[in-house]
């Protein structure tokens, strides 16, 4: 993790510990605003259970189910794409099958 990422982690927590200190005042503030009513009007017209599942299965559709061979998976782990076999070194050969990786 480079030392930008964390400040970026540390700032975001820092926020996030403010906003959950201070929540009722962000509540009060959303509900002066009407915020949530429109959400709920929203909520109401739009989202039925239709677009729900349309939404989700275009989502599911857009998915890539391969991962292309250049992908870290977990930064560690990868798969022989012959047998499946998990492989934690950074080896050029499979130890289940002996197949190239």
């Amino acid at each position: 993790m480079t030392l930008g990422l964390r400040k970026i982690v540390l700032l975001t927590l820092i926020g996030f510990v403010f906003l959950m200190a201070n929540i009722v005042v962000v509540a009060n503030w959303v509900s002066e605003f009407g915020v949530s009513e429109f959400a709920q009007n929203i909520k109401n017209n739009y989202l039925t259970g239709t677009a729900i599942t349309i939404i989700v299965a275009l989502l599911i559709l857009l998915v890539n189910p391969k991962r292309t061979s250049g992908s870290k998976v977990a930064g560690l782990v990868r798969r022989c794409p012959v047998c499946d076999h998990v492989l934690f070194s950074r080896g050029s050969y499979c130890s289940g099958c002996g197949s190239k990786v």
